[in-house]
Order: C-alpha cells, then structure tokens, then sequence
C-alpha cells in the first residue's frame, strides 16, 4: 500500500469530545464543546485544552484560570454537538439542554451532572499558539457516577462509551467498546496487579 502526502493538518484521530464548563462567579456557566485536549503530565496530573480567542468561553478561561472538563459518552451526543455550535453569548446552554449544573469542590465551574466523569481544573499557564490559546491546567478533583465503575473501581468503558470526534471527517463516532490488548500484553508483558 502507497503512501499518499497531505498538506499539514490537524489529523489526530480520533480525539475525545468533551465539555468543557467555565464561569466568573455572579454569571451564568457557560459549556463549550472542545476536542483540542490532551493529557501532559502525570504528577501532577495536567492537562491541556486549547480554545480560539473569539469563542465566549475563551474570555472566562482566560480571566478565572479555571474550568471543568466533563467527558462525554455516546447519551451526550446532542449536546456536545448543541455546545460546539451554539454561543454563550446567545444561549444557556444548561437551560436549553435541560443539563443539571452540579457545584464543584474546587472551582466556580460547575460539573455537569449528565457527563460520566468530571474534572476540575486549574490553569498553571497558557500559550497563544495561533488560532488558539493552549491552556495547560492541573486536575484537582475528579468525580465519576459510581455506576458507570467496574469493580476495581475505574472507569468501566464499555458502560461508558466514550464520545469521540473525528477531525478529518467531521463527525462523533462511538463504539469504542472492542478490547484488543492490555497494556503491555503486545510486547510481551503481563499487566501488574493493582
């Protein structure tokens, strides 16, 4: 099979769809959809989102240094979409979702009850990239419905089923139910117990 060259693109597929809620303290939450995320370091746990400066949500980020990162499953597929398409400045996205804004333990952002996991995060530095501002923030309280668990309690995908979102097609794709390995089971090595 040939190889055929591209143009340089943003080709990372798939990436999670999550969203992400925001909100200076005496106005409403804002949630926006974003699939520009990562994880980049362990201990501290961080990650990384990156949002374009005319997005709403961009400015409450940018002056509360936190925000909630709720993962999405396959249920949630209306309203990531809702989310990434529609503004805060013309919407309440709770409202018109019907989501349920659950307070935080550590931040002014609210989770959102809905979303099977939720991440509460604080920015420790931010770089305009170009189109977008990567936020690089520390995760400091992690909540997850506890039927959505297996019983070594962690996430349980297959209860899950994880949103993702295709940048190449444009598109959310589910079904990333199939387990092909364990960790480590490819190179020859037998997984530790936890």
């Amino acid at each position: 099979m040939s190889k055929v060259e591209l143009t340089p693109q943003t080709m990372l597929i798939p990436l999670p769809a999550v969203m992400v809620t925001s909100q200076i303290k005496g106005q409403k939450p804002n949630i926006i959809t974003i699939s520009w995320i990562g994880i980049v370091n362990s201990e501290p746990p961080m990650l990384s989102i990156s949002i374009q400066p005319k997005r709403f949500s961009y400015n409450i980020v940018k002056e509360t240094g936190q925000f909630v990162v709720n993962l999405t499953g396959e249920k949630n597929l209306h309203a990531a979409d809702f989310c990434g398409n529609r503004s805060g400045r013309e919407y309440d996205k709770f409202k018109e979702l019907n989501l349920t804004p659950v307070p935080a333990k550590f931040v002014a952002a609210p989770l959102i009850k809905e979303c099977p996991i939720n991440l509460e995060c604080i920015v420790k530095s931010s770089m305009l990239l170009g189109t977008h501002e990567m936020f690089v923030a520390e995760i400091v309280a992690v909540h997850a419905d506890g039927e959505l668990m297996d019983e070594n309690g962690r996430p349980d995908i297959d209860k899950i089923k994880p949103l993702v979102y295709c940048t190449s097609a444009r598109e959310y794709r589910g079904g990333l139910t199939k387990i092909l390995a364990k960790y480590g089971q490819a190179a020859g090595k037998k997984e530790k117990p936890s």
